[in-house]
């Protein structure tokens, strides 16, 4: 692949777009020229999951061993993807870069991957029997993150979870061996919530760094809301009564989700409501600080992260001596 530089993107040929959009990520990302063996392949997943999400390196240690290499797969497939849509800041080239990812991933599934994530993915497929579906559906989502920058209503914002959120967990799912209809459908409550929580969390810097707004217009307009008062921050009696509703909202997502803990092993169990209780705990923390998300990012306390980890620590424990 040729580099020609910031002006021969301004051309617009495919090759020099992505040529210009991969600088601006890491280079381990790129393209190698030889495909690695499934060690490099797998270490090169491990690696990029502990660096980048020290939640996730924590929730390995709960695992069983032989479903470690499949998560960290599966999480360096989304980390990369997601860093295609939102580390390059052009639109363009984003969206060439996720259509390269797509054709990498169907590559994967015709048994010819060269990236280290799709080499050590294309041996999760294989032993979890996981369709491509919910990986393509992924690259939807941020793709639409490219074009689309403001939900009309919670309904069309379901739309874009049902790609951005619910495939994680169905991710989840299949390599854990699970196929069940329902259980997926108890996972996209809790995923949607989760995602949810996420945007509530994240109203004040997703509007300054992104010009996206992830709350529903409908919503905004009911509690008399303004765009504008949003971009200035301004906090305001019917501002702090969205941000209720929406809380709320979300809660009762995750309330709809709690069934699937009942269904499943005891040890995913576990890994499930430690993520689950995490994004509780963002909506807690939310609440805490009276809705104002404008003022500064609500974040989970040290002392609250350590004790929801000890809890599922004791859980995973007494999971694997009862089995």
């Amino acid at each position: 692949m040729s580099v020609s530089g910031p002006a021969a993107a301004a051309n617009g040929s495919a090759e020099d777009v992505l040529a210009v959009a991969w600088e601006k990520l890491p280079a381990q990302y790129r393209m190698p020229e030889h495909a690695p063996s499934m060690a490099e392949a797998q270490r090169f997943c491990r690696e990029l999951a502990e660096s980048h999400y020290e939640n996730f390196h924590v929730a390995t240690w709960f695992l069983p061993r032989r479903l470690r290499p499949h998560f960290q797969s599966i999480y360096a497939y989304c980390r990369i993807s997601d860093d295609l849509g939102d580390e390059v800041g052009n639109p363009q080239q984003s969206l060439a870069l996720l259509d390269f990812w797509n054709g990498e991933l169907d590559a994967c599934y015709r048994g010819i991957a060269r990236h280290p994530v799709f080499v050590a993915l294309a041996e999760t497929i294989r032993v979890c029997n996981i369709p491509k579906e919910p990986f393509a559906a992924l690259l939807v989502a941020f793709r639409q993150d490219q074009t689309v920058a403001r939900y009309r209503t919670m309904e069309d914002l379901f739309g874009y979870c049902r790609n951005s959120a619910n495939p994680v967990g169905h991710l989840v799912l299949y390599a854990c061996g699970y196929r069940e209809p329902g259980l997926f459908t108890l996972s996209d409550f809790t995923c949607t919530a989760l995602q949810l929580a996420n945007f509530w969390q994240d109203v004040r810097d997703d509007d300054r760094s992104r010009n996206r707004i992830y709350l529903p217009l409908a919503d905004m307009e009911r509690f008399g809301v303004t765009e504008q008062q949003i971009h200035d921050q301004r906090f305001t009696a019917e501002f702090r009564n969205l941000m209720e509703y929406e809380v709320e909202f979300a809660q009762k997502l995750f309330a709809q989700g709690l069934p699937l803990l009942g269904r499943v092993d005891r040890e995913l169990a576990v890994d499930l409501q430690l993520f689950s209780s995490g994004g509780q705990e963002i909506l807690r923390a939310i609440a805490s600080q009276n809705y104002n998300v404008l003022r500064s990012r609500p974040v989970i306390s040290k002392p609250r992260k350590a004790a929801l980890l000890l809890r599922a620590f004791a859980a995973k424990l007494t999971a694997r001596q009862a089995a």
